[in-house]
């Protein structure tokens, strides 16, 4: 297995939008918008591109890697400017074999080097703990209503990351895209089937879910 890790190539852009589709198609509702979300990241100001990578396996694109920026907001609203990563996925053929690992490894290594404080996202705590995520309410980083979703996952890179604050984490716009645009850019794709999967009953559980802090 010879995997290399690098930068997508301007011809790479539709197969690594499909790629995700492909990923995940169905996984938390019929269908899915992911692709389309990596479609109009590339031109929003606040992508990374130097972040952002795709993973190459024997000269196949089997999985991909993006980042923005994201920030932190203390109670005196000062600003602390961190990053959040998605789309991130592996193509369903290769999963389980370190590939998503070496993507995440690889892009923290060069953020630890520019002293980015940490990664915020919103996602299945399986899957992101035993990378060394935290919820954000270990962290004291809560969502921009002050409350602490299950999901909110954070990975510190630096000791004292967060400098015994309390933080809100601010997304980006990027994903508060307009749902209805989906849908004619999907149809530019083959088609799949739309159905129901028990995936998407846990990521209702999941997005719905808080953690409350000790009285």
């Amino acid at each position: 297995m010879k995997l290399i890790i690098r930068h997508e190539t301007e011809l790479e852009h539709r197969t690594v939008e499909e790629l995700t589709r492909d990923a995940f198609w169905n996984l938390y509702f019929p269908g899915c918008d992911e692709h389309y979300l990596v479609h109009i990241l590339r031109d929003h100001p606040d992508y990374r591109p130097e972040l952002s990578f795709v993973a190459e396996l024997n000269g196949e694109i089997v999985g991909m890697i993006m980042y923005t920026r994201s920030w932190l907001i203390d109670e005196n609203n000062c600003k602390k400017e961190i990053v959040s990563f998605g789309p991130f996925c592996v193509h369903p053929a290769h999963q389980r074999k370190g590939i998503g690992r070496a993507l995440l490894n690889h892009s923290a290594n060069i953020l630890r080097q520019k002293n980015i404080a940490g990664i915020t996202i919103l996602g299945d705590p399986h899957n992101y703990v035993p990378y060394g995520f935290k919820n954000g309410i270990d962290c004291n980083i809560s969502d921009m209503d002050g409350n602490y979703p299950l999901g909110l996952m954070v990975l510190p890179l630096a000791e004292n990351a967060f400098e015994n604050k309390a933080w809100k984490c601010k997304q980006s716009d990027v994903f508060a895209f307009d749902p209805e645009q989906v849908k004619p850019f999907d149809e530019t794709f083959p088609v799949k089937e739309k159905k129901h999967e028990p995936s998407q009953d846990l990521f209702m559980i999941m997005v719905r879910a808080s953690l409350r802090t000790p009285e």
